[in-house]
């Protein structure tokens, strides 16, 4: 019964009486073994990135590749392939496959990499082994081994290193989903978004208080995987104009760069109270732009369309919207060079659908919610996810 409650092994266990493997042995060579790989991970791909679902599935654990759909067609299911599988082809060990290839499955192999970054501090000068272990028992009356098992999940960046005929040697990095709150926008998550030339690509948004980020899973040349690519600002709604004046480029831009400047003039007044040592102080008022013939503000759909003007990858995007507001996104050069923030609006469609204009390039990203369900990808906490986040991050910063 463990192994379908901790594991979801929903095979016939009988079945095992037949190749002469035990229960025993598929929990202890298998399922306990490779207990730590089982989630999502981001292969270090130089900018690319990308997405690997470890399950288990059945009496194999698989390595999964998931792909955005092809070009342009953002609300299309993702599109997956097998990347290595994990059985036991006798009682002594298991076997590690790859599936990659045109020659077909053929052996791998996998380790596993951690690092204690809140253990490696407590390490004396002489860094022997036994000293640690023996301060640890003296101070905390625990073995290295206990602390670990209890606390792996938040004491460790983790990666694993897979090594194939084919793919030489990827290290892979583990990624959580972002915690969800009940006052968030939206249900956070992995959505697919497009990308003009470079076609769709996988972020992930999360809510960070005042702010919500999107950060790539997937990346390219000119903005790399583990990049926050959109960050919208919670502060600053935007009214959008009726639909005759937003069809006008110039009249979408007029509104945005004042809220770009209401933004600033916020943060100037914030550096200066704090230069007096005043504090941080309530948040400045927000003041909604006066737009005339605008739309009212409200959470009910509205009308929206794309303003003259503004490229679209996928002309098929929601004609209604619930609320907007103010952002910025990056944007650099080929090799992730002269990087910078320009402004944006954020459209936020439906619970499963936003998008983003891109001021200065005048293009649209239409982004669609990743539906599928992916087990052992929880953080286990707040402070975890930020760490992840910093982690793929300064791969390319």
């Amino acid at each position: 019964m463990f192994l379908v409650t901790e594991y979801g092994v929903c095979e016939n266990l009988r079945k095992l009486e037949i190749t002469g493997v035990s229960c025993r042995d598929v929990y202890a060579k298998l399922l306990h073994r490779y207990r730590h790989i089982l989630g999502l991970w981001q292969p270090d791909i130089g900018p690319y990135g990308g997405l690997l679902n470890v399950v288990v599935d059945g009496l194999f654990i698989i390595g999964w590749m998931y792909l955005p759909p092809h070009d342009p067609h953002v609300d299309d299911p993702m599109r997956f392939k097998p990347l290595f599988r994990i059985h036991l082809m006798e009682r002594k060990s298991a076997t590690v496959e790859c599936m990659y290839g045109h020659r077909g499955p053929h052996n791998g192999h996998i380790q596993v990499s951690v690092c204690l970054g809140s253990l490696r501090h407590h390490r004396r000068s002489g860094g022997r082994q036994e000293e640690f272990r023996t301060w640890l028992r003296e101070e905390w009356g625990r073995t290295l081994e206990d602390i670990f098992h209890e606390h792996m999940q938040e004491l460790i960046l983790m990666k694993f290193i897979y090594t194939s005929q084919y793919d030489n040697c990827l290290t892979y990095r583990r990624i959580y989903l972002p915690p969800s709150h009940p006052d968030d926008l939206i249900r956070p998550g992995l959505f697919k978004g497009t990308y003009g030339s470079h076609g769709l690509e996988i972020v992930m948004l999360s809510f960070h208080g005042k702010h919500a980020r999107v950060t790539k899973i997937t990346g390219d040349p000119n903005i790399p995987a583990g990049q926050q690519t959109v960050e919208i600002d919670l502060m600053h709604r935007i009214q959008l104009p009726n639909v005759e004046n937003l069809c006008n480029f110039n009249e979408l831009s007029r509104i945005v760069l004042e809220a770009q400047e209401q933004v600033r003039q916020e943060q100037q007044r914030q550096e200066d109270r704090t230069e007096d040592g005043e504090g941080s102080g309530p948040p400045t008022e927000v003041r909604e732009p006066e737009n005339e013939g605008a739309a009212p503000l409200k959470e009910e759909p509205v009308q929206f369309v794309l303003p003259v003007g503004v490229s679209s990858r996928n002309e098929n995007y929601p004609r209604t919207c619930r609320m907007c507001f103010y952002g910025t996104g990056l944007i650099a050069g080929h090799g992730f060079t002269s990087p910078e923030r320009t402004p944006g609006v954020f459209i936020l469609f439906d619970e499963d659908r936003f998008g983003f204009i891109w001021l200065e390039l005048k293009s649209f990203s239409l982004y669609s919610r990743v539906q599928a369900t992916f087990r052992n990808a929880d953080a286990p906490s707040p402070q975890a996810f930020e760490e992840m986040l910093k982690n793929i991050q300064s791969l390319t910063s």
